[in-house]
């Protein structure tokens, strides 16, 4: 490979929760055992070269005033989602700075409902859409996602539909790829959710922040390509943050074609005057959507197909108990510990705990709204995977 993703990065005191932070309360590892991190979903990865050279060109510059979003900004843009997604047709005036995806999702959500007012949601659920939702006001209806008899998650169009009606619902979150089951949708059940939501007269967002990172043999459609209805019914949001591990740096864009939908969230965006880019975000996004950027993710998306292919085969085979559906994307898995918590007359509490003291930090997953869940990161070297499964193995699953 061109890029290294197999060096294990020292990232401790350089701003990093994913490895400062144990999010299982009263967990420490034992001593003797390094941290893995693989709980927040952040990247152990050192990011694209043409990132860092893209923000040292233009700190060289001893001036920061105030600045507009450049030409390259929007034309990065453009060309990445032809490339990458073969969006066609997309201009300046349908791309929006966000500061974050959740920062849109809030905006959103404000400018086409009101306070107390449903909002659909698939579940299990992301907890940012969760957090925000509430911290918005507005109430959470979930339609669930169920696993078919190949394992594979799936939507309930019907259960989408009766709920919409009985909730008088107008406004869907839709996330794509999944997150947390890592599901990439297929266009035909893309095209039945947007047929849901067309017939119910419901605005869509769609959270497309994971996009770009699609494992081996699958492939992203954007929303907003299915239809001209979906192209007019949709906000969709995209980052480079998840891509190229940039969520420090903050960042996002919407793509809105229709000119009301537009108008509503970028009204209601500009509120605070503080939905602001900084400039070396933008700098950052234009040394991504280079073609070195191309090349890293292509990297990317293969070694975390590896390292998904061989964490699946290990916990289906080695952790009786625990089961899973297998990711077509992200970099994240969503376990399912009830049968091993039940034979062992425990908890997922004890469980994370058991985790953490050898070092492996994983994350409490029934927040997505399963009871038994835990979620597990997968972005990190493969010799970490390898060691992380051989710590579960021997000291918690199998002990």
């Amino acid at each position: 490979m061109k890029y290294d993703f197999t060096s294990i990065m020292d990232r401790t005191g350089k701003d990093s929760i994913a490895v400062d932070v144990i999010p299982t309360p009263g967990a420490e590892v034992k001593p003797g055992f390094s941290k893995i991190p693989m709980w927040v979903a952040d990247m152990n990865f050192a990011t694209v070269p043409t990132i860092q050279q893209a923000i040292i060109d233009r700190v060289a510059h001893p001036a920061f005033g105030y600045f507009k979003p450049s030409k390259e900004y929007y034309d990065s843009i453009i060309r990445w989602q032809n490339i990458r997604h073969g969006v066609e047709g997309l201009t300046e005036e349908a791309i929006g700075y966000e500061n974050g995806v959740l920062g849109c999702v809030s905006a959103a959500v404000q400018a086409f409902t009101s306070p107390s007012e449903a909002v659909l949601l698939h579940s299990p659920t992301y907890i940012g859409f969760t957090g925000t939702m509430k911290n918005a006001g507005r109430r959470i209806v979930h339609s669930e996602l169920y696993r078919d008899e190949n394992g594979i998650w799936r939507m309930d169009y019907e259960d989408m539909d009766r709920k919409i009606k009985e909730n008088n619902i107008h406004l869907a979150i839709f996330c794509s790829p999944h997150n947390p089951t890592g599901r990439v949708w297929e266009k035909e059940e893309i095209e039945k959710a947007m047929e849901v939501y067309r017939r119910n007269d419901c605005i869509v967002i769609s959270d497309e922040i994971w996009s770009d990172l699609i494992l081996a043999d699958y492939h992203h459609i954007p929303t907003q390509s299915i239809s001209d209805d979906a192209k007019n019914r949709t906000i969709a949001i995209y980052a480079p943050s998840k891509t190229f591990n940039l969520a420090g740096l903050i960042g996002s864009y919407h793509i809105i074609y229709n000119k009301y939908l537009r108008d509503r969230v970028n009204a209601q965006a500009n509120t605070t005057h503080y939905n602001s880019m900084n400039v070396l975000s933008m700098h950052a996004l234009i040394g991504a959507y280079k073609h070195e950027g191309e090349e890293w993710v292509d990297e990317l998306c293969q070694v975390l197909t590896d390292n998904v292919n061989y964490a699946y085969d290990y916990i289906t085979t080695h952790f009786k108990g625990v089961t899973l559906a297998k990711p077509q994307g992200t970099y994240m898995l969503y376990l399912d510990c009830e049968e091993w918590c039940k034979e062992h007359q425990t908890d997922v509490d004890t469980l994370l705990r058991a985790g953490v003291a050898v070092g492996v930090i994983w994350q409490d997953g029934r927040p997505f709204n399963r009871p038994y869940a835990i979620r597990l990161n997968l972005a990190v070297p493969h010799s970490l995977v390898i060691e992380a499964m051989q710590r579960l193995d021997k000291f918690v699953f199998n002990a």
